[in-house]
């Protein structure tokens, strides 16, 4: 072994990575195991769709879609990285990836997104046939969404698409059928996701630009405040165009008001020159997401009664 892949990152010598056998560690590393954050924002639009449409006595549906986002999430964490390997290689953040820096294989890391996609088939078995058909309907945007970054500004936008598409899907496992509450409830998260996702981008910066990485925090520079609170206003928009589809009523729309208030904190913290910071309103969309969960949840069982 050379000296290059004996260097490991020290998130796997430490939490729940560095708690498994070594040989182990560079997959869980691939899956981001240490970094449940990417399953908590897959999982919300899922979760909050299934709220909505109020759920009907299908409470198992959520530890489904629970798995099904795990999964889903490492495949296509483990799939980026595949596409990204030369591109990881060239920055500092990500030149310790198990890929990028030969620790796994890459015939290794198709078997592990091939293995992984098939605990997504179990989940996507579980659920009626219209569910079913929503949801493979992601697989073209998924596969083409790491190339996204070397086409457009805005990858961010296609991200998306592709990680609010279980707002389609919850809705549908519960009713049998689409309906514009989940459209909507997707275009709300797609804006949510690109103002997330370009705080996450701004730490990145620097080294996107020495590499030629397109992103939606290079295109906004100083402007990122500004563009995050734009997106997380049409995003909010979207959410109460689907309270308001299902229960046409100004009480509902209370059930927004602590997401709100809690994405409004994030922009009023933003700073374009702090990544670090950056960071952190990032993983703080977890809470979003569960503020938004009780929210739809209210609403949704309101309608039964």
């Amino acid at each position: 072994m050379s000296a290059a892949t004996d260097i490991v990152p020290d998130s796997e010598r430490q939490g729940l990575i560095g708690i498994l056998p070594r040989s182990w560690r560079p997959y869980a590393s691939l899956m981001r195991l240490d970094r449940p954050i990417g399953t908590w924002l897959l999982y919300w639009p899922c979760a909050w769709s299934v709220a909505l449409a109020g759920v009907d006595g299908r409470w198992a549906l959520f530890a489904w879609f629970a798995l099904g986002a795990f999964a889903m999430r490492s495949a296509g964490c483990v799939y980026n990285d595949i596409v990204d390997r030369d591109l990881d290689k060239r920055v500092e953040r990500t030149r310790l990836r198990p890929l990028a820096s030969g620790r796994v294989s890459t015939r290794a890391a198709w078997a592990l997104t091939v293995a992984l996609s098939l605990v997504g088939l179990v989940v996507l078995l579980r659920l009626p046939l219209a569910a079913q058909l929503v949801a493979l309907g992601s697989l073209a945007p998924v596969a083409a969404y790491p190339f996204m970054k070397r086409i457009t500004w805005w990858p961010q936008a296609w991200l998306g698409l592709v990680f609010s598409w279980g707002a389609l899907v919850g809705w549908p496992a519960v009713t049998g059928s689409l309906d514009w509450a989940p459209a909507l409830v997707w275009a709300g998260s797609i804006f949510w996701v690109i103002g997330y996702d370009t705080l996450y981008a701004i730490q990145d910066i620097e080294d996107d630009a020495l590499v030629g990485v397109k992103s939606s925090a290079r295109a906004l520079g100083d402007r990122a405040k500004l563009g995050v609170a734009i997106c997380y206003a049409v995003a909010l928009a979207g959410w109460a165009a689907a309270i308001w589809s299902v229960r046409p009523q100004a009480l509902a729309l209370i059930a927004l008001l602590p997401a709100a208030l809690h994405l409004a904190l994030q922009v009023v913290r933003i700073d374009p020159a702090d990544g670090a910071g950056a960071l952190r309103l990032f993983r703080s969309n977890r809470f979003t997401g569960l503020l938004l969960f009780a929210g739809f949840l209210t609403v949704g069982l309101s309608l039964a009664a």
